[in-house]
């Protein structure tokens, strides 16, 4: 929406399609929650919109109550940010957020495949090799991300540990926005692509130390590649918002005659 930087769309007349009205029910919290994630993702709400909550309730048809409980939903898991006398405002990016979600992403899925290995059988492996395929034939960075996720949580679904899997699974909510921002660099999308072979190779294999191994170097890298893009953004944006600003050429007497 091209209003993004001053708000939710105010009115109905102002919908995205990428926002759906919904009648209210019980999951309307985890609904709108969900939309604006998705808006967040795609750059349509951008860092440091606000997220008005009578705009909110006004696009979907509902109370306040359950806006409210979707945008702490949203900061739960940082997306959204609350600060007092100003409301909602989307997050944003951080250098340092993006290289601690995939630092602790690495130590968490590193302990998940090594639980699961031991117990993946030839229908888990091929569903994992199916959802590899999928990544890797993907071009639409929402969906990517989709298939993307699906893989990861594949690899580690036979560990059958629930509690790891949410905060696995919450990390990679987080990780959203960040993954985007690789996916726009082509040349590390086809490299993510061959990182998962390589590791999905391993598991099949069951070689849990070489499978382990792949997938902290994975991590790591992608998290590493995001802190240096962030940072070096961020410095140029600052330099260009430091520049002097061009002053007006005067204008020129008239000559006399």
């Amino acid at each position: 929406m091209n209003d993004a930087i001053g708000g939710f769309p105010l009115d109905a007349s102002a919908r995205s399609p990428h926002l759906p009205a919904v009648a209210p029910r019980e999951s309307t919290s985890r609904v709108i929650a969900e939309a604006l994630r998705a808006a967040i993702v795609d750059g349509t709400l951008a860092p440091g919109a606000p997220l008005r909550q009578d705009a909110i309730a006004r696009h979907f048809s509902v109370s306040a109550i359950p806006v409210r409980e979707a945008l702490r939903q949203l900061e739960s898991e940082g997306w959204a940010r609350t600060a007092v006398h100003k409301g909602a405002t989307v997050a944003p990016l951080s250098a340092d957020e993006a290289r601690e979600i995939y630092e602790i992403r690495s130590a968490l899925e590193s302990l998940a495949l090594g639980l699961a290995i031991p117990h993946h059988t030839a229908a888990t492996l091929r569903e994992c090799a199916s959802l590899c395929r999928a990544a890797e034939r993907e071009s639409n960075p929402s969906l990517y991300v989709e298939r993307n996720v699906a893989f990861h949580m594949s690899l580690y679904a036979p560990a059958a540990r629930p509690q790891l899997e949410d905060m696995i699974g919450m990390l990679h909510r987080r990780g959203e926005r960040y993954l985007r921002l690789k996916f726009g660099l082509p040349a590390y999308k086809g490299e993510s692509d061959s990182e998962h072979a390589a590791l999905l190779d391993a598991v099949e294999r069951r070689d849990i130390p070489t499978a382990q191994r792949l997938v902290v170097a994975h991590l790591l890298g992608t998290g590493n590649l995001l802190h240096r893009f962030l940072t070096e953004r961020a410095q140029a944006e600052a330099a260009l918002a430091n520049q002097p600003k061009p002053r007006g050429r005067r204008a020129r007497a008239p000559s006399g005659s």
